[in-house]
């Protein structure tokens, strides 16, 4: 019997593109101001680069503005893009579907890597402490711990209290949402956006046991389970 949801955050409960974007025009405005730049032509600049490779944009950025730098001055610019208030929100089906889960009496958590400072913005922008149970930033606990290790989902038993075949995980990156049930007899959801990470290969070709397109899918599963 399931009883407990735990999520993915980014591009399962929000868009990393959007996020990405959002810390760019942090970017621009920061260089814009620096350098005496237009922020607008910066910002178009950076998505530019960025669409181009993901490596070393600020670097390939300055190197185009023929702007000399040294690694601090880089450094400073991931320390503000990652630290930055983000522009971003729940997707459309996100809180419909904790509404749902909840009148179920379905306990709801997060399970999300990525840099804290980072992560923990990204919350908070959502106000994800009003709509979840437990939330758990693998970073917090070292980055050995980022997905696919099950440290993140023993500590989310213990703190629901329950055991791994009542929890259902909902991700979207083959590489390591899904890897868990390997380990644990957990279910796990994946969910199709359009995301940076939906061509990633499965990590020993460990799938989903469930795929939806949709959070309002997600109570059809959790009812199949419950049966």
């Amino acid at each position: 019997m399931i009883k407990a949801v735990i999520f993915d955050l980014d591009d399962t409960l929000i868009s990393e593109k959007r996020y990405i974007e959002s810390g760019y025009h942090h970017i621009s405005r920061l260089l814009s101001y620096r350098y005496g730049k237009e922020a607008d032509a910066l910002y178009h600049l950076l998505i530019r680069v960025f669409n181009e490779s993901t490596q070393n944009v600020f670097n390939r950025v300055l190197d185009k503005l023929g702007i000399t730098y040294t690694r601090n001055d880089i450094m400073d610019l991931v320390e503000e893009y990652r630290s930055h208030f983000p522009t971003v929100e729940f997707f459309d089906d996100v809180l419909p579907c904790l509404q749902d889960l909840k009148k179920n009496q379905i306990k709801v958590g997060v399970i999300t890597d990525g840099y804290a400072n980072a992560q923990l913005q990204k919350l908070k922008a959502v106000k994800a402490i009003n709509y979840f149970d437990e939330i758990i930033v693998t970073d917090e606990l070292g980055r050995e711990y980022w997905k696919p290790h099950p440290k993140a989902f023993e500590m989310m038993t213990e703190k629901l209290n329950v055991e791994f075949n009542e929890m259902i995980y909902v991700g979207d990156n083959p590489e390591k949402d899904f890897y868990i049930s390997s380990i644990y007899p957990m279910e796990t959801v994946r969910i199709y956006r359009d995301g940076v990470h939906k061509d990633k290969v499965y990590l020993n070709d460990i799938k989903e046991h469930h795929s939806i397109h949709s959070l309002n899918e997600l109570l059809t599963v959790v009812e199949v389970e419950l049966l």
